[in-house]
């Protein structure tokens, strides 16, 4: 540049002497020859300011110089330029000199020509910098085009990047070997675990006495609660390592927040808390996304609201939204101070900061990252000392043909609910409500049997709740006053206690939580009287009772042979004693090895139980060349199951890619022993 400006002030000069030249062709009066001098001086001064002035703005905003021309010789270069080479800018005029590179970075090429080098360099002192540098071309030659270049020292920056780079590497390949230890931690826990719970399933079906069986029954409990936590820290180590893949299944909504919250009613009702679920009518049910992280975000939710409730209860609501679909959960519990919501969702925190909370505070996180996965959004509101709301909206797609299954209707008719209930109660008449019927609300029975008084009623809803002299009242004066139908809402463990719900004057009975096939049931059936079963009770509605404890049946055929390949003695032991209570005849083989020899030889078997992780030989390589030998040979194939701790979609894939038919995770649950053996049986 500063040569650009010496170049333009000589053209100047230039041009006044063709001036005078040119005054003298044409005869005009010349210029006294001490104002010609006067007027070059004071312009060649003005000239000289300006070069000064941007080589002054040139030197303080590059560092170095340098203008070549087309054979690569130096034109001009400055005096930071030159020092780079550790001489002056006049000496190295007409040479090719250059600093040594020893490593370029970022090039950017601009469509005007222009283009920005980053290079390192090693100048005169030996210490590598950094330099970014701009080129773009200057006049020509006869040699070809010249070339400008200007740069300045970036190394501070370069570096700083760099570092940070490292440094997110480093971070990143630590969070990874984290995640993978955590996996490890998890499965290694998992495999005790599974001993610890089987044998506590096994030792409560045996002959226990009263202390005894609470002592097995708190150490099962325990053991669960162990196994919670590290469910929960195998599923945000996934999520953390980015191995957490999402299905894109259809699965029916509707029926699985009825099987979540039907799963976990038997815990509220310990704590005598209710749990209600309500799902609306125009609700298109057939989704596509992932079932099993739509279930776990629910089951967090719910779960966290009965676990720090202590009374009232918890309300379940799935409703249409114009982006996909809406998961409520209420709860009356504590509450949450306004504070804390803000970082309710982070790792290791909960509602409040006491150390009195069970739990590691991983389960929202978990929750706000299956979420965010989904696209979906996640929010929370909470006053203290009445409860807290969670909402959930997930845009998961309708799948191909959903429809929204409506409700039947149920105009005119006036329904009377007559339970003390936060969530159970208003569910029941918002249902009644959207299918037409007029649906009346009493919070006590004195509240009830006024409403009965005046007004004629359908049906009457009653809660047995209240108390069982409060709920006879009630259904005799329904009887009184002519009211259709009466039906009394029972607990799972009140219908074991309660007895005969027509011998306490009702028609019928519902279970809490209850589905609105069962409600709809129940107040469409004819009036006659109803069809009794054995002991005189009405039938019993759809919903299945929860099994009363983990008691094994004898369903399969005896004499069944079963090949059990586990390296872990207790585990073994576990299934063994478990398979041969059922009838059938175990073989143990304690690697992949004896599994490939047993199978050989001491087949033919019905059912070939693998775990995954053995020394020597793996579960997924026994089975590859169990299935090679059956494909050699001709034979008849064996069904293989893999047995796992762990329980990652990687996993289970891998096991059906190895040809395994089924997969069961550990800790073993029992009760899948008998269904899996009858299943051969009726196979074969």
């Amino acid at each position: 540049m500063t040569l650009a400006v010496s170049v333009m002030g000589l053209s100047i000069a230039a041009a006044m002497l063709a001036l005078i030249l040119a005054s003298l062709r044409r005869r005009e009066p010349v210029v006294p020859e001490s104002d010609m001098t006067e007027a070059l001086q004071d312009r060649l001064w003005q000239i000289a300011e300006s070069e000064e002035r941007y080589r002054v703005l040139v030197e303080a905003t590059t560092q170095a110089v340098v203008q070549r021309d087309g054979q690569g010789r130096i034109t001009f270069a400055s005096e930071g330029f030159a020092a780079l080479l550790g001489m002056k800018p006049l000496e190295l005029i007409g040479s090719t000199l250059t600093p040594q590179v020893i490593e370029r970075g970022a090039v950017e090429q601009r469509a005007d020509g222009v283009r920005v080098v980053e290079e390192r360099l090693v100048p005169v002192d030996g210490v590598p910098r950094w330099f970014s540098f701009i080129e773009m071309p200057a006049a020509g030659t006869a040699d070809g085009p010249s070339w400008l270049r200007a740069g300045k020292d970036v190394t501070e920056r370069v570096e700083a990047a760099r570092s940070l780079d490292e440094a997110k590497s480093r971070a990143e390949a630590a969070n990874v070997a984290k995640s993978r230890f955590l996996a490890t931690v998890s499965h290694e826990l998992r495999t005790p675990l599974n001993g610890i719970l089987g044998m506590a399933d096994l030792l409560l079906e045996t002959r226990l006495d009263p202390e005894q069986r609470t002592y097995v029954e708190a150490f099962r409990t325990s053991g669960k609660a162990l196994l919670g936590l590290v469910d929960g820290i195998l599923d945000f180590s996934r999520i953390e390592a980015g191995r957490l893949d999402l299905a894109a299944e259809p699965f029916d909504v509707a029926a699985l927040v009825e099987g979540v919250v039907e799963l976990l009613a038997p815990r509220a009702q310990d704590k005598g808390l209710e749990i209600a679920l309500d799902i609306a009518d125009d609700l298109a049910a057939l989704r596509v996304g992932d079932a099993d992280r739509v279930r776990q975000i629910l089951v967090n939710l719910a779960g966290n609201a009965i676990k720090f409730t202590q009374g009232g209860g918890v309300g379940v609501s799935l409703a249409q939204a114009e982006e996909g679909f809406v998961l409520t959960v209420e709860d009356t519990g504590p509450g949450i101070p306004e504070d804390r919501i803000p970082i309710l969702f982070e790792e290791f925190e909960q509602g409040d900061d006491s150390a009195s909370h069970e739990g590691t505070g991983l389960g929202l996180a978990i929750t706000r990252r299956l979420v965010e996965r989904m696209n979906g959004t996640i929010e929370a509101r909470s006053t203290v000392g009445r409860g807290s709301t969670f909402r959930v909206v997930l845009p998961l797609p309708a799948a191909e043909g959903a429809k929204a299954p409506g409700a039947p209707s149920l105009a005119p008719r006036k329904v009377l609910i007559v339970a003390a209930s936060p969530f159970q109660a208003p569910f029941l008449a918002r249902r009644l409500s959207r299918s037409g019927a007029a649906a009346v609300v009493a919070g006590s029975a004195e509240a009830g049997l006024d409403a009965l008084a005046g007004v004629a009623f359908d049906a009457l809803i009653a809660d047995r709740s209240l108390g069982d002299a409060a709920v006879r009242r009630l259904a005799a004066e329904a009887a009184r006053s002519g009211v259709r139908c009466s039906l009394i809402l029972l607990s799972p463990f009140d219908r074991r206690e309660f007895g005969a719900p027509n011998a306490a004057g009702f028609d019928s009975y519902l279970i809490k939580p209850v589905r609105a096939r069962s409600l709809f049931d129940r107040l469409l059936e004819p009036r006659a009287t109803p069809a009794r079963g054995p002991t005189g009770a009405p039938p019993q509605p759809a919903m299945a009772e929860p099994a009363a404890g983990p008691a094994l049946a004898a369903t399969a055929e005896p004499g069944r042979r079963v090949l059990l390949a586990e390296d872990n003695p207790i585990n073994a032991l576990l299934a063994t004693k478990a398979l041969e209570r059922l009838g059938a005849q175990v073989i143990h083989a304690r690697d992949g090895v004896e599994a490939l020899a047993a199978a050989e030889g001491k087949g033919p078997f019905d059912l070939a139980l693998i775990d995954i992780r053995m020394p020597g030989l793996d579960g997924l390589e026994a089975a590859r060349r169990i299935r090679a030998r059956e494909a050699e040979t001709g034979a008849a194939p064996l069904h293989l199951v893999a047995l796992t701790a762990n329980t990652g979609r990687e996993d289970v894939a891998a096991a059906f890619a190895a040809g395994f038919d089924g997969f069961l995770p550990k800790p073993l649950n029992l009760r899948a022993l008998p269904g899996l053996l009858q299943r051969r049986a009726e196979a074969a």
